[in-house]
C-alpha cells in the first residue's frame, strides 16, 4: 500500500470524482449540475490518463536504441480515446447549455422544483 504521497493522483482523482458526484445528484439548479458533471468526466479523464503512465516508458516511435520491445513504449490508445472523449464532453456540455437556454426561457427558472412546479407535477 505504501504511504499516502505515493497514491496522491489517485486521492485526487477520487476527490474529484465525489465533487462531480455530488455536484449532479445533490444540487438542485440545472446549471450547476453541468458543472458538476464536467468535473466527474474530468475525473474519470485523469484516472485513465495515469493509468496509462508507465514508467522508463517513452514515446512510440522505434528508436534503435531501444529496439522493438514493447515495454520500452507505452501505448497511445488509452491518450487517443481521452482526446475524443474530451471533444465528446465539450459536445455534450454545449448541448447540455442550450438546453438550459430553452428551459429557463420556456420556465424562467433553473432550478428544479420551479420548473417542476411549473410543470404542474
Amino acid at each position: 500500500m505504501g504511504d499516502l504521497t505515493f497514491h496522491y493522483s489517485y486521492i485526487m482523482i477520487i476527490i474529484l470524482l465525489v465533487i462531480g458526484l455530488w455536484g449532479m445528484l445533490g444540487k438542485r439548479n440545472l446549471i450547476k449540475k453541468i458543472i458538476g458533471l464536467n468535473i466527474f468526466q474530468t475525473s474519470i479523464f485523469l484516472f485513465f490518463i495515469k493509468g496509462a503512465l508507465k514508467e522508463g516508458a517513452t514515446v512510440p516511435v522505434i528508436d534503435p536504441e531501444l529496439g522493438l520491445e514493447a515495454a520500452s513504449y507505452f501505448n497511445p490508445l488509452p491518450h487517443v480515446m481521452i482526446l475524443t472523449a474530451i471533444v465528446v464532453s465539450v459536445a455534450t456540455t454545449g448541448v447540455a447549455l442550450a438546453l438550459m437556454l430553452t428551459i429557463y426561457r420556456n420556465y424562467s427558472s433553473l432550478e428544479e422544483g420551479d420548473i417542476l412546479e411549473r410543470m404542474g407535477k
